[in-house]
């Protein structure tokens, strides 16, 4: 009979040159702050230990005493170099869209 699959949880993080996924063991209680203690990121990753990052459970964001099920991953999130509505905003008055100038089409 095989033994019992172990219960776990993963922590997720990704840089644009970079991505780590680490899986932690589940015990009752943890926490989404918890895991990523456990995960060891936050010291691979130094900014992470610098300002508290938004954190998500399959792209549902959650707060950090957020109580974990077996099975989570834990998604640490990055702060955004742009708001994206701004970028478009301003290349939609410099006559641009999509990185294109105004008129251009793709043939």
């Amino acid at each position: 009979m095989a033994a019992p699959e172990r219960q776990v949880v993963e922590v997720v993080y990704a840089l644009q040159e970079k991505q780590r996924v680490v899986t932690v063991g589940f015990v009752d209680g943890l926490t989404a702050n918890g895991a990523i203690e456990l995960s060891g990121l936050a010291r691979e990753f130094p900014e992470l230990a610098a300002a508290l990052p938004a954190l998500g459970i399959y792209g549902r964001v959650v707060p950090p005493d957020h109580r974990l099920r077996p099975g989570d991953r834990v998604e640490i999130y990055r702060r955004l170099k742009a708001d994206p509505r701004e970028t478009r905003r301003r290349r939609a008055a410099a006559g641009n869209t999509m990185g294109r100038p105004a008129g251009s089409r793709d043939r």
